[in-house]
């Protein structure tokens, strides 16, 4: 690009977080400020690349998630592209990267990669602390790894997104419901990610596994590793306590600088069991001020209820730790494991020019017990960590954890 093409996409990024950022004060941020100070760093930059590395960090300096700037050729985190997070280990050669969460279905799973085995490079390219794994999408990756029985080998992912749910966020999508049962007739159900801005398809999925666990008086809801998505994850909630119950709201710029009533909130309390009934759902929203209340649909007693653990870790974000703090302030259960991510923000993506997007978050999400996740995260009631010696499904402290506290109850 040239100097001006770059500076026509720097003004429209300027405008379009100046008047779309969800808070008025820039998370106490002077945005002003900031774009004097990053300006000549963004607008001198060398080529593209450059350009793109000093967008982010002057939209790094705001302090929130959902907050960036990409392009087609940007490479995405392994959470996303990948369906891997990762942990910061000490090893003889230094620090190095263990995979921590693998979903089931995801590229990464699908080329035989284990939790604890260790990442040593990419395509020939050591990936080394403090940079963390990212890949491109719609690509294919050799990746050398230590698998815990010591041994080297290398593995081809293959990440692909044939149907993007989220065109301006693109991601590969793992297996998004499993379940099981565990010893003792404990009931669990790992959730990995949340597709779809509504989810038709992954409520109905949840549909059928907590019908197969209908007979299991407790449960283990598992959400380590989940990134977050759309709105499907009230169908969960509302399987987790039988009556119609607030969750929380979403709350725009301009509703929190109008002034509101949380009561007085547009209600979605249901998703449609049919992608027919889509436009119905959109008639009542699409156009409109995004500050929406989240009420459970109602979904009438199950064995389990007040008898769940929730499993969480660092890298649990968005709707995930949605469902964390409800299960949480409505006294359902314990959550264990690790603070999550602290990233609950609504975002939506903006074209501003040379195949470039503007990730901006336009609400923050409010619980019904006024608690705000982003930045904060939620606090585990019990404390359990994970190590990559321990990774081992029959050896995996966090999950050991949850099975103890569940006997409990």
């Amino acid at each position: 690009m040239t100097t001006d093409d770059r500076k026509q996409v720097f003004n429209k990024v300027e405008e379009l977080v100046r008047t779309k950022y969800f808070d008025p004060r820039f998370n106490g941020r002077d945005w002003p400020a900031l774009v004097r100070q990053h300006s000549p760093g963004i607008l001198g930059a060398a080529d593209d690349q450059v350009f793109e590395q000093e967008m982010n960090t002057l939209l790094a300096a705001l302090g929130t998630s959902h907050t960036h700037f990409f392009s087609p050729r940007t490479k995405v985190p392994g959470r996303s592209s990948v369906n891997a997070t990762f942990r910061q280990v000490p090893t003889e050669s230094g620090p190095r990267w263990a995979f921590q969460d693998v979903q089931p279905g995801g590229p990464a799973d699908r080329a035989g990669i284990k939790p604890g085995d260790l990442l040593l490079t990419v395509n020939n390219a050591d990936v080394l602390p403090p940079t963390k794994p990212a890949f491109k999408m719609n690509s294919s990756a050799d990746v050398v790894v230590v698998h815990r029985n010591g041994a080297t080998r290398t593995v081809n992912l293959h990440i692909a997104t044939p149907q993007p749910k989220h065109p301006e966020c693109p991601y590969a999508e793992p297996q998004s419901v499993v379940s099981s049962v565990l010893e003792n007739a404990v009931g669990y159900l790992k959730v990995t990610i949340f597709p779809g801005v509504i989810g038709v398809e992954f409520a109905q999925e949840v549909d059928r596994a907590i019908a197969s666990l209908r007979r299991y008086d407790r449960l283990i809801l598992d959400l380590r590793g989940n990134p977050g998505g759309g709105i499907g994850g009230l169908r969960l909630m509302s399987y987790l306590v039988p009556d119609k119950r607030p969750v929380g709201y979403s709350l725009t710029r301009k509703r929190a600088e109008r002034g509101y009533r949380r009561e007085d909130l547009p209600t979605l309390n249901g998703i449609p069991d049919q992608k027919w009934k889509l436009p119905f759902l959109a008639f009542r929203f699409v156009g409109r001020d995004l500050s929406i209340a989240v009420v459970t649909e109602g979904r009438g007693p199950q064995p389990f209820h007040r008898r769940i653990v929730a499993l969480v870790n660092e890298h649990t974000a968005g709707a995930a730790e949605m469902i964390a703090g409800f299960v949480q302030e409505n006294g359902l259960g314990k959550v264990v494991g690790t603070r999550t991510a602290g990233r609950l923000l609504g975002g939506k993506g903006f074209k501003v020019g040379h195949d470039y997007t503007l990730m901006v978050p336009l609400g923050a999400y409010i619980s019904w017990d006024g608690r705000r996740f982003e930045g904060n995260g939620v606090e585990p009631d019990i404390q359990a960590d994970w190590t990559p010696e321990t990774a081992q499904a029959s050896h995996d402290l966090q999950l050991m954890a949850a099975v103890g506290e569940i006997k409990k109850m």
